[in-house]
């Protein structure tokens, strides 16, 4: 490629947005990025909630930092597109407002939506009706099995909030959200149409099903249209570019959901490959030719950004999320207080950031973390046990317990969890010694080191992990606009900075954590649903 050209592209994720820059040569290089972080509203009913608001505001502001931060002109962008966090549910108006908070992927509300719907029948299959369960497979290829399935909370607005519901033209989800604001038109990408599990999967049919939507209530005239991750939707109004700061007319592409575009960045571009994510929330995913689905583990193919191809996707809700929970509750609580900001300012350049610091505590803390096992499950679990009433603990803590222990053990229940959905995802999907690791967790080295000791297999990083989703709608974004033929083109472009081989030495220790972090979920359900369920 001759001439540089560059793309603007965000990542909007559960607690921030980031806004990057990308150059498109012989190499994709990052010019510049910015975070800018928002709430996530949790509520005691189980609700979890963003503002649309607070996105675009992310979005603005972000845009307008890296611009001035660099020497490239807005008449120099030549196009950009969204990552987006998956599942959220956007009602809004004929103007295009947003007539609530956004429903997050997280949000458990809609329990009894479901469980009225799919729930309900003599022959069960992972607790669903058994033929609704069998009719939903044949034609989505999946089923929205749990209470946060973007369905449920569409029909949960319906139930409780009818004064919204008779107000709303059409239910989106986030990025779609993003690209009305940016464009005025409304579409959604094939993805997000399929993780609603109304949409049409089979070969040669790919469009709403009007049998699943009347059998559940769902107004067909609320769906947008469909489209491809690559497709030009429009191009900035002149609101939205004077907002962000851009050109008016900037072309938008369709985009995609963070787990399409992160498979992208990873370099996850052909069939069998596999990665691994740690950022917020977190999953293991192959890619496929072919829609798959394992009900038993709750784990689904979805369309990709890729012609052709699924993610083949078994979820965890709280991933890194976990770490924020150490630094916020181990690391700066009020009593003991193991580390102060104050301390962590004094490092200067030693540590960039308190999570740097978490992770040369953790390399300096034996493997096995002295016989405590860690369940990351602050927001419930998803995969491969749906539960939302599932909750974090710590198993086998003794007197000589220290918070070193404590903080090696986060990093480790996560990783027995990764463990536990990779070997899930294969039952149906190849096999990979070689799996590649991306989100803010692969900066850790000691993570990485974790993560290839625990799960057995050789993990692959590369260059900014944290930035996987924001590289992957800036490629959708160059193939949209012919920078490129082919996704294929651009694997050489994502190489490999980092290789983490599993140490033989601590494999025992961690197949026997292994195996009590599985047993822990089983011989606690009981316990979860009695503390957690509501009455």
């Amino acid at each position: 490629m001759e001439k540089a050209h560059y793309v603007m592209s965000y990542d909007i994720g559960t607690t921030g947005n980031k806004t990057c820059l990308y150059r498109i040569a012989d190499q994709i290089t990052l010019v510049d990025s910015s975070l800018v972080e928002y709430p996530l509203y949790l509520k005691a009913d189980g609700g979890a909630e963003q503002s649309p608001e607070d996105w675009w505001r992310a979005v603005c502001e972000g845009t307008r930092r890296v611009l001035s931060c660099t020497d490239v002109s807005p008449d120099e962008i030549m196009g950009l597109s969204f990552c987006c966090q998956m599942q959220g549910s956007v009602m809004v108006d004929k103007e295009g407002n947003a007539l609530r908070n956004a429903m997050g992927y997280m949000d458990s509300r809609a329990t009894r939506q479901k469980e009225q719907a799919i729930g309900r029948g003599l022959i069960k299959i992972s607790d669903c009706n058994a033929f609704k369960l069998l009719n939903w497979l044949r034609i989505t290829g999946g089923c929205p099995a749990t209470a946060k399935d973007p369905v449920w909370k569409y029909l949960w607005v319906k139930e409780n909030e009818p004064e919204v519901f008779a107000r709303t033209n059409k239910w989106l989800d986030v990025k779609d959200y993003l690209i009305l604001r940016c464009t005025g038109e409304i579409c959604m990408t094939r993805d997000s149409a399929h993780v609603t599990f109304l949409y049409d999967t089979r070969p040669g049919r790919m469009r709403w099903h009007a049998g699943l939507c009347r059998s559940l209530g769902v107004d067909m005239g609320h769906l947008p249209q469909v489209v491809n991750a690559t497709d030009r939707v429009g191009g900035l109004t002149a609101k939205a570019a004077s907002e962000m700061g851009l050109k008016a007319g900037t072309p938008v592409f369709g985009g995609g959901g963070d787990v399409s575009l992160i498979a992208i960045g990873a370099g996850c571009l052909n069939l069998g490959d596999t990665h691994i994510y740690v950022g917020t929330s977190g999953w293991v995913s192959a890619c496929v030719d072919k829609r798959m689905v394992d009900v038993q583990n709750f784990i689904a193919s979805i369309l990709g950004a890729i012609p052709d191809a699924f993610n083949y996707t078994a979820e965890q809700e709280t991933s890194g999320l976990c770490l924020k929970w150490v630094r916020d509750h181990l690391a700066l609580d009020e009593i003991g207080m193991y580390l102060d900001a104050r301390h962590v300012c004094q490092l200067g350049q030693e540590y960039k950031s308190l999570y740097e610091f978490l992770s040369t505590v953790v390399d300096q803390t034996e493997p096995g973390a002295g016989g405590v096992i860690f369940t990351p499950w602050f927001q419930g679990n998803r995969s491969p046990r749906e539960d939302p009433y599932a909750r974090a603990m710590f198993f086998n803590i003794g007197l000589t317990t220290g918070k070193r222990m404590l903080i090696r053990a986060v990093l480790e229940g996560v990783a027995y969890h990764k463990r536990w959905l990779i070997e899930a995802v294969e039952k149906k999907a190849p096999h990979q010694e070689v799996l590649r690791f991306v989100g803010g967790g692969a900066l850790s080295d000691a993570w990485c080191r974790i993560m290839a000791d625990v799960t057995g297999r050789v993990i692959e990083v590369i260059n900014e992990p944290q930035n996987a989703g924001a590289l992957g709608a800036a490629v959708v974004t160059a193939v949209g606009l012919g920078l490129f033929k082919s996704f294929a083109e651009v694997k050489p472009l994502i190489p490999v900075q980092g290789t983490y081989t599993p140490r033989r030495e601590y494999r025992a220790v961690y197949d026997r954590g292994y195996l009590v972090f599985k047993d822990l979920y089983q011989n606690n359900r009981r316990a979860f649903h009695r503390l957690n369920k509501p009455a």
